[in-house]
């Protein structure tokens, strides 16, 4: 599947805007019968909340943003509620160079209701060589057992930028797990005392939202390398395996997207599209960073 680029010299008449081409049949048959369908761009951290409409080669938009008959004869995505079209905002998200698309291939997966949009690889117009975007499952988890590449590339980032800063939040965040580990664990402490991590977990990128103990514990705001801010909820646990999320969302107008923040991951069939980042899991890296001893 691909998007096309259209009126690339006519952008005083509406901009650029981008066609769809060879759909998979599933995807077709439900744009056809839904006539609309919300599209939520999968950014280097994951998905973004749905602002784009896919719309079906035989509708069109109303002023309310509901498919109403229509003659374009394309199936294509309109910009909707967002700020940039869906190849400006790939570009942001991705940062590409600037230039005019030929074409962006993607992958479309339905979920919700809702098109969750993957950049695969591009090719500017006038240009010969299609390039690809790497894809990385699970951007946001750090666990015993899988730490995501995108992770690994912000504490060498992070630690660049200010050598021994990572080596410090780590020894940090290790202080705090051990007053949650069964064999260290402090009589009475509660789960938002993890909480206490907010700084050193300030100097990796992550900025841990206020705890409102409804929905979602706090809505957090990741900022990893020189990439857009990404905002996501997240949810506070001792131990990731009392996470009961699974198949229902927090406001109907959410993306069934998030992450776990825990001391222990013991969760045995986490949701695809939850991210996990456990403590304990970055404390067992800090021998990789040497701590410069103070910020």
């Amino acid at each position: 599947m691909h998007l096309q680029q259209t009126k690339r010299a006519s952008r005083g008449t509406g901009g650029p805007q981008y066609y769809f081409h060879d759909l998979t049949d599933p995807v077709k048959t439900f744009l056809r019968k839904k006539g609309a369908v919300r599209v939520a761009l999968v950014t280097p951290y994951g998905a973004t909340k749905s602002e784009y409409f896919a719309v079906s080669a035989d509708r069109k938009l109303d002023g309310t943003k509901l498919p109403v008959a229509g003659g374009v004869g394309h199936d294509r995505i309109q910009q909707g509620l967002a700020a940039e079209s869906i190849g400006e905002s790939i570009r942001i998200w991705y940062q590409l160079a600037p230039g005019d698309f030929e074409r962006i291939n993607v992958d479309l997966e339905i979920r919700d209701d809702v098109f969750y949009l993957t950049p695969l690889g591009f090719k500017y117009a006038n240009r010969p060589k299609t390039k690809v975007i790497p894809r990385i499952d699970r951007p946001l988890t750090f666990t015993s057992t899988y730490a995501s590449p995108f992770w690994i590339e912000q504490m060498v980032y992070m630690n660049k930028q200010k050598p021994g800063i990572v080596g410090w939040a780590l020894d940090e965040i290790c202080r705090v797990v051990k007053d949650h580990l069964p064999s260290t664990r402090l009589k009475h402490i509660q789960e938002p005392d993890l909480l206490r991590v907010s700084g050193p977990l300030k100097h990796l990128g992550i900025s841990l939202g206020g705890y409102v103990g409804k929905g979602y514990d706090c809505v957090t705001e990741f900022r990893f390398r020189n990439l857009p801010a990404y905002s996501i909820p997240v949810e506070i646990k001792r131990d990731s395996a009392g996470f009961h999320y699974q198949q229902r969302k927090y406001g109907k107008e959410e993306l069934s997207r998030a992450v776990v923040l825990c001391a222990i991951h013991k969760h045995k069939q986490m949701p695809f599209h939850i991210d996990v980042i456990e403590l304990g899991a970055l404390c067992a890296h800090a021998q990789k960073f040497p701590s410069s001893g103070r910020i």
